[in-house]
């Protein structure tokens, strides 16, 4: 599932092409992908300019000047693809700007979403309301964590991938976060020192820089929009590598926790 450094590399390979444009034509080719798209969203965007692209959480934004803003999301399968030469079976959506560009929205299992939402309003849309602070802004701090934490008997790992702790974080960027943080991936989230909490935050901040500016990790189905592979997955110190050697000597581990599989090196991350 493309992760947030996959959305944002989607909507800065996104921007140079629709930012200050006109949405001349868009066109949907089926009713729905996880669930139908807006009824009038043809109507409501066809003409209206594009006033910037950003992301909250695992969702990209592009902003108009009628108030709207489309709010899509991924899923297991999506990307975005620009000026294709030819239309797939699964382009599911298209957007014709006034300079002649396309962009389409490929997504052959169909788990991503498109919505249409006032742009005033965008912090009561249905999944933003429960979402903590972006990794990558000022409000995740180690002690905004630690308050997020306090009490929590669940491990460090599930923990991170709670939305409502810190939004956007998915199962790839945890493993690798907590193994530069030198974390114990089974700690109790809500025992862990302010010290290593700061450590844990800049891990984070690290992790999702780097695998930005790698373009993300392609694994299965994701591409960024210029078709080009994200190469951060050659990079990964411990995600998918089980019994493979760690840097330190040790061999990586595996662990099965929440539906999803923990990758750890159990020399480095005691504790």
């Amino acid at each position: 599932m493309p992760e947030l450094p996959e959305v944002e590399t989607t909507v800065r390979g996104l921007a140079p092409v629709l930012e200050g444009q006109v949405i001349a034509a868009l066109e949907t080719r089926r009713g729905d992908l996880r669930r139908p798209f807006p009824p009038d969203l043809r109507q409501r965007l066809t003409g209206a300019r594009v006033t910037g692209l950003s992301r909250r959480a695992k969702y990209g934004l592009i902003d108009t000047d009628r108030g709207d803003t489309m709010i899509f999301h991924l899923g297991m399968s999506g990307r975005w693809r620009v000026d294709p030469a030819d239309l797939l079976p699964h382009d599911h959506l298209m957007l014709d700007t006034g300079a002649g560009r396309r962009v389409a929205l490929n997504d052959p299992r169909r788990f991503g979403s498109v919505d249409l939402w006032p742009t005033a309003q965008l912090p009561v849309f249905p999944a933003f309301v429960a979402l903590g602070p972006e990794p990558l802004g000022d409000a995740f701090s180690a002690a905004g964590l630690r308050r997020a934490l306090a009490g929590k008997s669940t491990s460090i790992k599930l923990a991170l991938l709670d939305q409502r702790v810190v939004a956007g974080l998915g199962n790839i960027y945890v493993c690798e976060a907590l193994f530069h943080a030198r974390i114990h991936p089974r700690r109790a989230a809500g025992r862990i020192a302010l010290a290593r909490l700061e450590r844990l935050v800049g891990a984070v901040r690290q992790v999702l820089e780097e695998a930005i500016r790698a373009g993300g990790s392609s694994l299965r189905d994701y591409a960024r929009p210029d078709g080009e592979l994200g190469y951060f997955s050659k990079q990964f110190a411990v995600y998918g590598r089980e019994g493979l050697p760690c840097g330190c000597g040790g061999t990586v581990h595996r662990y099965a926790e929440g539906g999803r599989s923990t990758f750890w090196c159990p020399a480095c991350q005691r504790s």
